[in-house]
């Protein structure tokens, strides 16, 4: 027998030896029938409280569901271009993105032709130079802790205990911010200039101009991936 054969063999043992001493894996299957009857019961229970709490409950869960089956993440989007190159969450971003914008937009028109109050019009804030600082703090903490606050959440219900510390952190964050929430609004954010997109194109407009740049965004993505991807396989 040749040397390279006896080294090759000696390592099919050695992974054979190893893989045999490997526990058996656990049978999670009672575990996950605990935790859904424990789902079930404090949706029960919540909505003969409230029947809103009941619903609130079952869109959570059912959220929380989706998000950890997708691996969807915002982290992500940004992220993977720029470490491993695929641009597939990014995309998934950018399409879900494109949805809420016709879906926003349908809600928002509907309200505004019945010469009602638009909805959500108290979240078209100034825009200033401490929206690019805070999102630039926000980036930075979302790719040192692996996750937004959606990729938190997700990686906290697996168990993750790096995400169980950076959620804690991100409490603690939230709160301090509020505290002071009222100064930076006062010195920076109140001096910005508010934009609504119909106001400016028009509704038809908006959508075009939204959707258009939301498209490009998705072509960049291809072309960035199939850049990316072609180096690495050469």
């Amino acid at each position: 027998m040749s040397e390279t054969s006896q080294v090759s063999s000696a390592s099919s043992i050695r992974r054979s030896s190893a893989s045999s001493r490997r526990k058996p894996k656990k049978n999670q299957i009672p575990y996950g029938i605990l935790v859904v009857l424990f789902m079930v019961v404090v949706g029960v229970v919540q909505a003969r409280r409230d029947p809103m709490l009941g619903f609130y409950w079952m869109m959570g869960c059912i959220f929380g569901f989706i998000l950890q089956k997708s691996r969807f993440c915002f982290t992500a989007s940004m992220r993977d271009p720029c470490i491993t190159g695929s641009t597939s969450v990014t995309r998934a971003v950018l399409t879900a993105f494109a949805i809420t914008t016709l879906m926003f937009t349908a809600i928002k028109y509907g309200y505004h032709s019945m010469g009602l109050p638009i909805p959500g019009m108290s979240y078209v804030t100034p825009i200033s130079f401490a929206t690019a600082v805070g999102g630039i703090l926000f980036g930075i903490g979302m790719v040192i802790a692996g996750g937004c606050a959606s990729g938190t959440l997700m990686r906290v219900g697996e168990g993750f205990i790096m995400q169980m510390l950076s959620l804690f952190f991100f409490v603690i964050g939230s709160l301090v911010g509020a505290a002071h929430f009222g100064w930076w609004k006062e010195k920076f954010i109140v001096h910005g200039p508010s934009v609504f997109l119909p106001d400016v194109f028009g509704w038809v407009g908006a959508v075009v101009v939204q959707l258009f740049i939301i498209a490009c965004l998705y072509k960049a993505a291809i072309l960035w991936e199939e850049k990316k991807m072609g180096g690495n396989e050469e």
